[in-house]
C-alpha cells in the first residue's frame, strides 16, 4: 500500500502544479505609457517625503529602479513610474 500511495502522490501533486508554471513568464510586468511616467526628480521627491536619500535613478524594464539609503541601510528597489510607490516583489 505504501509504495502505490507515495507516487500516486508526487503525480497528483504535478498535475496541480503544471498549470500554475506553464501561465508564469518569470516576471510581472508594468505597462504605463511613457508620457504618464513621473520625471526622476519628482520620484525622488516622493522618496525623500519618506526618509530615504536617492543615489540614482534610471529607467529599467518598465519602472524606475532606484539605488537609496534609509537609517543608514543602502537598498536598491523598483518604484511605479506613474505613483512612484515602492514596489514590492517586482523583478527584472
Amino acid at each position: 500500500m505504501r509504495k502505490f500511495f507515495i507516487p500516486t502522490l508526487l503525480g497528483l501533486s504535478m498535475l496541480v502544479a503544471t498549470p500554475a508554471l506553464a501561465d508564469w513568464d518569470g516576471a510581472q510586468r508594468l505597462n504605463v505609457p511613457q508620457d504618464q511616467w513621473l520625471a526622476p526628480a519628482e520620484i525622488a521627491d516622493k522618496l525623500s517625503a519618506q526618509g530615504y536619500k536617492v543615489d540614482e535613478i534610471e529607467a529599467d524594464d518598465g519602472a524606475y529602479e532606484v539605488e537609496m539609503t534609509k537609517n543608514g541601510t543602502r537598498m536598491e528597489a523598483h518604484v511605479h513610474p506613474a505613483t512612484g510607490e515602492i514596489l514590492v516583489g517586482y523583478d527584472d
